[in-house]
């Protein structure tokens, strides 16, 4: 059947309860799905142990946000089965905090122009762990100056070509910064939606910094995009996944779980990634100490 492993709850930017979303997981027929908030944690432990009452299983992981900094793009990496998650928690709490300013200067300048308080699109955030767009467009529905998330009223605000965007993008640390965070964690670290961002020179570049993974298949990715990936990730012996993105409600188009899936086949790979990599590291050791003996 294969797994969703790149879904959002209400802890993020998502609008769906991770209860709620594991029940729809079920009610879509998907067995495995992987809960990735951006740069939290927190729904890893609960959601194993609801997954378990629904026969899902829910494999710990977590959208960690970055900076291409060269470029000037954002980046976004996955972070999978940590063996230390507490070893991300301040990464995700400084990322969180530079989130909560970028989100402060948007609120405030959105208020400015639209009838909304900053204390009723705070409120269309609660039980997140920041605020974020999506929140920003909920409280203009609920005010009736849209009717939808992404529209016209979107793109005026979070359009870099509209006049009266009140767009602002965080700093977060280097690409290359947190791919040694999720190591350190003792983590499996794979690029996110490469097409969504055009992180494909960036892929390059982290390939070479010991990346173990791409984002395979995911609703950005075109089919040429996917052929694509596939190549390079079979090219440098990267484990190959995909997900839908799931937001609820807050979702880009008619996205649910399980739209887009790993394979059952990467999936295993990717299960056993970690064990397969050990036992490479036991092998290169013991070959390394038995030349070493033949050359003393």
């Amino acid at each position: 059947m294969g797994a969703d492993l790149h879904c959002h709850t209400r802890l993020s930017d998502g609008s769906m309860g991770i209860d709620n979303l594991i029940v729809l997981a079920k009610k879509q027929g998907v067995e495995t799905i992987s809960i990735t908030d951006h740069d939290c944690l927190a729904a890893n432990v609960r959601g194993k142990r609801i997954g378990e009452q629904h026969g899902i299983r829910v494999i710990p992981g977590v959208e960690l946000s970055a900076t291409d900094h060269a470029r000037g793009r954002k980046a976004h990496l996955l972070c999978y089965l940590p063996d230390s998650p507490d070893r991300l928690e301040g990464l995700c709490r400084r990322n969180l905090l530079e989130s909560k300013k970028v989100s402060q200067y948007m609120i405030l300048k959105a208020s400015l122009l639209y009838p909304v308080t900053p204390e009723f699109i705070i409120k269309c955030a609660t039980g997140s762990t920041g605020v974020y767009k999506q929140h920003i467009l909920h409280a203009m529905m609920e005010s009736g100056l849209t009717d939808r998330i992404y529209g016209d009223l979107h793109r005026q605000l979070f359009s870099p070509d509209s006049e009266n965007n009140v767009l602002r993008e965080g700093s977060y640390p280097e690409p290359k910064e947190i791919l040694e965070a999720i190591h350190d964690a003792g983590g499996i670290a794979v690029l996110a939606h490469p097409a969504l961002y055009d992180s494909f020179d960036l892929l390059d570049e982290l390939i070479e910094d010991g990346l173990d993974g791409v984002e395979v298949w995911h609703p950005s990715a075109q089919e040429e995009t996917v052929v694509r990936l596939q190549k390079i990730a079979k090219k440098n012996g990267l484990l190959m996944t995909g997900g839908s993105d799931f937001h609820g409600m807050y979702s880009v188009g008619s996205v649910s779980v399980g739209a887009c899936m790993t394979p059952d086949e990467h999936l295993d790979a990717l299960l056993s990634y970690k064990s397969r990599k050990r036992r490479r590291l036991a092998k290169a050791a013991k070959a390394a100490a038995k030349a070493a003996e033949e050359e003393a």
